[in-house]
């Protein structure tokens, strides 16, 4: 039977083989179908029209809750079981299933509406030898595509050729990595000749063999065949779905990867359905519910089979038997009839209330007007409605760094020329100014090329440069000549200038703005304005950029034949090869670098050398031997540099800001105070992460040692994680301490938990991507975790999206706490779903994280609102409802099993049939709701400055298996209360005219009437936070109650239905007497002053952190938004941070012949006034390269 069911799948086209490796043939579209790939549709949707009623039924139906109640339904229908008509289970099942089911049709109508509108997007395919405007759905592995600028990339390309020289594109990978700087892509030479001729693309028979599909966005390995020709193909050739083609008329393309198979979709991923730890608690504490239901229901029918055998046979002369009926069967029936009976100790209306009560808390999230960011007019948006309380008790925060917690935009904010500083502002008395949009700006409008986005606010630096000051005139042409910097004139005057990193693009901006404008280059001369006046430099060499040498240098010679070497680079590596004349300069220099890195800016020490020609023209011969030389070429450059980039000058620093997004420091501090450990997870390089740890108050210099792993191999990382543990626990075991235990239903689940080691000081960890992947190995994984966990800042550079999920995945396994992961590109899916909570920062940076998160906003600054206020709320909120539904519902079954001892276990309900059915569904159902929804301890502004109250969600405090058995004890007390209490008080009762009242009927009234109002009472006492609609809802349904009973035990309601309203006069015969109010009173008072007795004591000896706030906050007035104050100047003794994510090989490009565009006026290129890029925000520079090899983007 095993080997059949794969046969027919195959013969029917089901089973589909795992793909090893992807062969296509350009422009041949039956040879590429034989193959059955994946055409480019997506299809996020889960249901069509006809499968929505079955799978969706299905789905709610694998809930245990919907499949029990189900099951109630059906015992219903059998008479000889059911003591309750079938609609007190039918109505709310069906109630509950249709609810569900239009929530989940909204849902996936509106993923069918996303789908329909990325498939039907137009694209130009060129089929049969002609281009043909065609649907993105319709297009075909192998078909060759054209796109122009602006477009996006409709599937995984291969690029054949583009308009630009060398055959380059330029294209925005926002959607991918949440960058915005433009990056460069290259096709290969034998494709690029093709141009745009429509004919020799038409005849192009290339064939591609590549790798199968899979979510690697920075590798692609495969080979094109063309005229038996083999070519190598790597990342750089390859366009990926997502990314918008910038600055760049036109390119062709061949479709590789369409619609699933692109790596965009792979990185989507399946979606994970998330389920909170409530739900988790929920499902074992409704499993021993059923037990503990088993269990009664087990007793009471054992009681009934003893009473039947005792008892039951005097009755049978009044109640005969049915034939076949013995007292075995009897108890055997009473089981199922109990089952039914008390089946409200798990009332379906629990799952409505708590799927109510998460939209309605998703909806505070999506309106709140202080997550709302204007700029982007982009709200907070709440995707997901089922996982709000989680965010009450989130531990491990794991974030991306360029776009969520940076704006990826660089600006020139100080410098340091000749030992004086520039940049900042002081007044009178000699104290700092903070500068603010207000403060009074520099104005470069007699520079007519300056750009008009450039700010800057020390007016004393333009100065010293129109003096004509020679340190600072040469400290601006270092930076306007030595840079990798591509510039464009796209109308006269109006210069673009595409860097291949940000940090370049703000350097020679700030040139630009001084008076040193670069405007051209060609691979021998540099073109630059020096104050008005042209001059041209000729290049002689470019000493290029590595990750070893941490610094570049040019050798221009200027028009009066000055030779001069201009080097910036890393502070360390240039004082090693300063004059020794320029020691007491470097002091000065450095006391403003600690300055600088103090304040979380990115530096680089600028210096400069005269040579001499005949010294140069020896130089230039070892320099060319060493280009030349086949073995060992990179050491010999490096010794060849070595030797020239000596005995330098030097002339200043420069300090550039890479932008925190606003509030980032705070945030971090107030998450902090929540004790909550954040951990960044980046692909940017060391130094750079470095600097922004220090920038957002995450790195400080209090803390007592910052670890750094970088080791190569997995032995030098061991010992690094070991020595960086011992150091800060030296008493600690040596081996940690795995607790096993299991969890979940039936405990089926085996869990792992390393508890948390005490350390005494603050730690800082720093780990590079290549020591991570030998820590990520499982005899290493519990060394990383303990190390990491000691300190209370980790941040892991260079780190691949695979990487950042399995750091996720180690932290959710071992340490049992719930993980919240912040990203905004494709790199941050994995890592976003593979965390309890996704969270996706939205606007221009892209939206494939936001379009995989659970929440969503534009600012990362709203994560502390997010969690300290909505998401302490909400599991606040939870877990009272939860408590409160619990008691309610026990203490009304509970009355149940009580009356059964005087009932002859028949299974009779104490109560009446519709009081039963109303219950949960409207008496009590609004006045819950309104807790559930309104109530909060303290308001918005005290949550957040006390970040502390965040702490009991954190360690499960609220609503846990100790407080359930809690709850049930509290509701067995108030059941025996609420039964015995109206039962002495109505027995051998007589009405003030002397007639019985103690009759089934009335006892019913009583003990019903009792319960509401001491369930009533209990929810005011749980109530902290009280409105009109709370206030509404108690009296409400109080009043809803007396109402419906009266008219429901009314003489018209008996005549209209006399077997559905049998308890015909009873309202009106009981609750006119005073000793039945009396009995309603005197219980409620014993249920509610034990209550009231044991929280008074508690908090005298025993106060929470909220009981101490609340108390503070009836003392104290509401506390003012903290004032704004400069940041207080902090002096950093360690090393100032390099600031230059730079790529190898630019020296080779920029001084090549055939890479310079021919030097014409190009029309502008962004057409659209609403663009982003149009719209430029201050130094927002589009980088034309990736970071280093073997770098993520961040």
């Amino acid at each position: 039977m095993g080997s059949v069911v794969p046969y027919f799948r195959q013969l029917f086209g089901k089973e589909k083989k795992k793909e090893e490796e992807r062969h296509l043939r350009a422009n041949d579209r039956p040879f590429n179908l034989s193959y059955r790939y994946a055409n480019n549709a997506i299809k996020t949707s889960k249901y069509n029209i006809f499968t929505f009623l079955p799978l969706n039924l299905f789905e709610q139906f694998r809930r245990l809750a919907n499949a029990y109640f189900l099951f109630l339904f059906c015992l219903q229908l059998i008479p000889q079981v059911s003591s309750l008509s079938w609609f007190t289970t039918a109505v709310p099942l069906i109630l509950v299933l249709g609810i569900t089911a239009v929530k989940d049709a909204n849902d996936d109508i509106n993923r069918h509406r996303t789908d329909k509108q990325v498939n039907n997007r137009r694209v130009d395919v060129l089929v049969d030898g002609q281009l043909r405007n065609e649907k993105w759905m319709n297009v075909q592995v192998g078909d060759i595509i054209k796109l122009e600028n602006n477009q996006f990339v409709t599937a995984d390309l291969l690029l054949l050729s583009s308009s630009e020289p060398l055959n380059l594109v330029y294209v925005e990978t926002a959607e991918l990595d949440g960058e915005t700087n433009l990056k460069v892509k290259q096709a290969l030479t034998v494709t690029g000749e093709m141009g745009d001729s429509i004919d020799k693309l038409a005849t192009f028979k290339g064939e591609v063999r590549c790798e199968p599909p899979n979510n690697r966005l920075d590798k692609f390995k495969g080979t094109l065949t063309l005229d038996q020709q083999v070519s190598s193909l790597d990342n750089d050739k390859v366009l990926l779905r997502g990314c918008t083609l910038r600055n760049t008329e036109w390119c062709f393309g061949l479709v590789v990867f369409g619609g699933p198979d692109t790596k965009l979709m792979q990185n989507s991923g399946k979606t994970v359905f998330k389920r909170t730890s409530i739900d988790h608690l929920m499902n074992v504490l409704v499993l021993c519910i059923f037990g503990f239901l088993a269990t009664m229901c087990t007793i009471l029918a054992i009681g009934n089979a003893i009473w039947e055998v005792k008892e039951g046979s005097v009755f049978t002369a009044f109640l005969p038997r049915e034939n076949g009926i013995d007292a075995s069967l009897s108890s055997f029936l009473t089981f199922w009839s109990y089952v039914i009976v008390l089946n409200t100790v798990v009332p379906i209306s629990l799952y409505v209330s708590v799927e109510i009560i998460r939209l309605g808390n998703s909806f505070y999230i999506d309106w709140d007007r202080k997550m709302y960011y204007p700029k982007s007019d982009t709200p907070a948006q709440a995707r997901t409605t089922t996982l709000n309380e989680e965010l009450g008790q989130i531990k491990y925060i794991f974030s991306d760094k360029t776009g969520t917690l940076t704006q990826n935009i660089m600006t020139f904010n100080r410098c340091s020329i000749n030992g004086k500083a520039y940049g900042e502002l002081f007044n009178s008395a000699g104290q700092r100014l903070e500068i603010t949009e207000k403060t009074d700006k520099v104005d470069f409008s007699w520079n007519q090329l300056a750009d008009p986005k450039f700010v800057f606010h020390d007016h004393s630096l333009l100065e010293t440069v129109k003096d004509g000051n020679p340190e600072a005139q040469t400290f601006f042409r270092l930076l306007a000549l030595c840079h990798t910097v591509m510039p464009e004139e796209k109308t006269e005057g109006e210069l673009v200038y595409q860097a291949q990193s940000p940090d370049e693009g703000a350097l020679v901006t700030a040139a630009r703005n001084f008076g040193f404008v670069f405007r051209s280059r060609t691979p021998e001369t540099i073109t630059i304005m020096e104050n008005g006046r042209k001059v041209v430099y000729e290049l002689v060499a470019v000493l290029d950029f590595n990750n070893v040498r941490k610094r570049m240098s040019v050798i221009v010679r200027s028009p009066d034949g000055r030779i001069t070497l201009f080097c910036k680079g890393a502070d360390t590596i240039i004082y090693e090869r300063l004059h020794p004349s320029c020691s007491k300069l470097m002091e000065v220099t450095t006391k403003h670098l600690n300055e600088y890195a103090g304040d979380g800016l990115r530096t680089l020490v600028l210096a400069y050398k005269d040579l001499d020609e005949s010294y140069l023209g020896e130089w230039r011969q070892r320099h060319h031997e060493a280009v030349t030389s086949i073995e060992d070429r990179e050491e010999r450059l490096d010794e060849v540099y070595e030797e020239i980039e000596k005995d330098m000058m030097l002339l200043g620093a420069t300090a550039v800001e890479d932008k925190l997004q606003d509030g980032v420091p705070q945030t971090i501090e107030q998450l902090a105070k929540a004790d909550i450990k954040i951990w960044v997870l980046t692909g940017d390089k060391q130094e750079t992460a470095e600097n922004i740890g220090y920038s957002c108050n995450m790195l400080r210099e209090e803390m007592k040692d910052i670890f750094i792993v970088a080791a190569n191999t997995a032995e030098g990382v061991r010992e690094e994680l070991h020595n960086a543990r011992r150091k800060m626990c030296p008493e600690a075991a040596e081996e940690p301490t795995v607790i096993r235990s299991r969890a979940g239903l039936f405990w089926l689940q085996k869990t792992q938990s390393v508890q948390d080691e005490k350390v005494d000081g603050d730690y800082g960890l720093i780990i590079n991507g290549h020591s991570l992947a030998f820590a990520l190995e499982k005899n290493m994984q519990l060394e990383l975790l303990r190390t990491a966990c000691m300190c209370q800042t980790v941040i892991c550079c260079r780190v691949t999206p695979l990487q950042k999920a399995q750091v996720v995945q180690l932290v959710k396994k071992y340490k049992q706490a719930m993980t919240l992961a912040i990203g905004d590109g494709a790199n941050d899916v994995s890592m976003i779903k593979a965390a309890h909570i996704g969270v996706g920062i939205s606007g221009q940076e892209g939206m494939q994280a936001v379009l995989s998160s659970d929440f969503s906003f534009a600012q990362f600054r709203y994560l502390q609102r997010l969690l300290l206020v909505h998401g302490r709320w909400s599991y606040l909120r939870m877990c009272k409802f939860l408590q409160y539904f619990f008691y309610k519902n026990f203490t009304f079954t509970f009355v149940h099993f009580w009356y059964a001892f005087f009932c002859g276990f028949s299974a009779q309900t104490v109560y009446d049939e519709w009081f039963i059915t109303s219950y949960n569904l409207v008496y009590t159902a609004l006045p819950v709701l309104g807790l559930s929804l309104f109530d909060q301890d303290v308001n918005d502004r005290w949550s957040s400055r006390h970040p502390q109250l965040y702490s009991p969600g954190q360690l499960n405090l609220y609503f846990n298996k100790k407080i359930f058995v809690r709850c049930m004890m509290h509701s067995c007390y108030s059941s025996l209360i609420l039964f015995f209490i109206p039962w002495a008080a109505i027995h051998d009762t007589v009405r003030d005219d002397g007639k019985d009242i103690a009759d089934y009927q009335s006892f019913a009234l009583l003990a019903q009437t009792c319960l509401l109002v001491v369930v009533s009472i209990q929810l005011c006492l749980d109530t902290h936070y009280w409105t009109a609609v709370n206030q509404f809802f108690v009296w409400g349904s109080l009043a809803a109650y007396f109402a419906v009973t009266f008219t429901m035990y009314s003489n018209g309601m008996f005549f209209i239905f006399t077997s559905a309203f049998p308890f015909v006069g009873t309202a009106r015969n009981s609750l006119n007497q005073p000793n039945v109010w009396l009995t309603i009173f005197l219980a409620s008072l014993l249920c509610i002053l034990p209550v009231v007795a044991f929280r008074f004591i508690l908090i005298q000896l025993r106060p929470t952190i909220n009981d101490k706030v609340r108390h503070k906050v009836r003392k104290e007035a509401l506390p003012a938004p903290p004032p704004r104050r400069p940041p207080p100047r902090r002096i950093s003794t360690r090393r100032s941070g390099y600031a230059f994510s730079h790529a190898q090989g630019y020296g080779d490009l920029v001084t090549s012949k055939r890479f310079l565009r021919p030097l014409k006026s190009r029309p502008a290129l962004f057409i659209q006034k609403d663009s982003v890029l149009a719209q430029n925000e201050p130094q927002h520079y589009r980088t034309i390269s990736e970071e280093p090899e073997g770098s993520m983007s961040p």
